[in-house]
């Protein structure tokens, strides 16, 4: 997209809204988030944005082997001069999100969405820091890192831990990130030199907004969950030795996303409470 002015900052006072018209003009105009070939018109609705402080504390908190671990990076460490991260969830739209609702295998509609949904959550992080960078704001685009490392099945940078700095939800015993517009679907960030208001977020605790109902228990084929949280080497394994030789060059599973009261919302008691 090409821009004849490009808006002078600060002293435009450019917004989190700003950023999210504009992430919601890409998600509706751009053919990747679309599957013509099954007939899907939109892989993802409009993203959900918030925003933090780049210096808060709980990244520092990340670093803690409790949580993520010491190989996970700070804003700060990532992009001199950096003020703000900028996270957004895009919810999968319900053509892929009610074919998932069966057992058993992940419906193909799923697996499509999951890995064409990774390229268009990567050219929207790539739009976003194009626009950012024409109106002279520094970014970094974490997902687009290929020096990203990751140490027993953890990132260095993880896309729901910014999510859950930036208030956007909370996170479920399936490990999915629970906000306003429910788990099913992906996340993205931009860490920048912008500075913005942070979005306000539940401080403790980090599952707030789970019910614990057990469903995402029930609906896990790797029984990869229990009432303690998911065990990631299982769910891995499953993904690698079952669903990937059976839909390569996709994959994917999501059923602890979908057919549960979390799936494109908060659960009841927490909705209440929201």
């Amino acid at each position: 997209m090409h821009y004849d002015k490009p808006r002078p900052f600060p002293e435009d006072h450019l917004t989190l809204q700003d950023i999210a018209q504009e992430a919601k003009k890409f998600t509706d105009s751009s053919p990747l988030n679309r599957v013509e070939s099954l007939g899907i018109p939109s892989i993802f609705d409009a993203p959900l944005f918030g925003a933090a402080d780049a210096s808060d504390e709980i990244f520092d908190r990340y670093t803690s082997k409790d949580v993520i671990g010491v190989h996970h990076q700070k804003p700060v460490e990532r992009m001199e001069g950096a003020r703000s991260v900028v996270s957004y969830f895009l919810p999968f739209s319900e053509t892929i999100r009610i074919p998932n609702r069966t057992a058993g295998l992940p419906a193909v509609e799923w697996v499509y969405g999951r890995i064409e949904g990774d390229q268009f959550n990567r050219a929207l992080a790539a739009h976003l820091s194009a626009f950012l960078s024409g109106l002279g704001i520094s970014v970094d685009v974490p997902m687009l890192d290929p020096e990203i490392r990751v140490t027993n099945l953890l990132s260095s940078w993880s896309e729901r831990h910014a999510a859950y700095a930036a208030g956007i939800g909370t996170f479920g015993l399936s490990r999915s990130l629970i906000s306003s517009r429910g788990c099913a679907g992906r996340y993205g960030s931009l860490i920048t030199s912008l500075p913005l208001e942070p979005t306000p977020r539940i401080m403790e605790p980090f599952w707030a907004y789970c019910g614990t109902c057990g469903r995402c228990i029930q609906r896990c084929p790797a029984g990869a969950i229990t009432s303690e949280g998911k065990h990631i080497p299982t769910c891995a394994a499953y993904l690698d030795t079952t669903i990937s030789p059976m839909f390569s060059p996709r994959y994917g599973c999501g059923k602890c996303q979908t057919a549960v009261p979390c799936e494109r919302a908060l659960p009841g008691d927490a909705q209440r409470a929201h």
